[in-house]
């Protein structure tokens, strides 16, 4: 699946577009260099899945969590900060991937060993003309 999102301003139908891909799948990784919008996507996804809360970056929590419109957990993953893969299991990861909620992940490179197999790798980049790509198997 390839989306293409031209502008800020056609973000959330981006994000619809992702949702519609999503079909069953829950744990999304996603990658791309710093700056390329990664939280920004999140955001929108959420968003389109119903969530008021406040949708920030947590970077420095490493997550957060959301209730989307049904009230169902969204978890929201950052691990920039993680200088030791195991450190991911002091936070109760296995707990998290496991329960059955949607969960997106930036900066997964540095916890890889302990995604599961059935992680979606989302691969965000930036375009010479300032679009942004989102590429995943659909």
């Amino acid at each position: 699946m390839h989306i293409t999102i031209s502008s800020i301003e056609q973000i959330q139908e981006a994000a619809h577009q992702f949702i519609e891909a999503m079909g069953n799948r829950k744990l999304f990784a996603f990658y791309g260099k710093m700056g390329v919008g990664k939280t920004t996507f999140i955001k929108a996804i959420c968003e389109q899945m119903g969530v008021t809360d406040v949708i920030n970056s947590p970077t420095f929590a490493i997550v957060n969590e959301y209730l989307d419109g049904d009230q169902r957990p969204i978890y929201h993953f950052d691990f920039y900060r993680i200088r030791k893969p195991a450190e991911v299991l002091d936070i109760g990861f296995e707990d998290y991937i496991n329960s059955d909620a949607y969960c997106f992940m930036e900066w997964p490179e540095m916890i890889e060993g302990f995604l599961p197999e059935e992680t979606v790798k989302v691969t965000m980049e930036e375009q010479d003309d300032g679009s942004r790509t989102v590429t995943f198997d659909d």
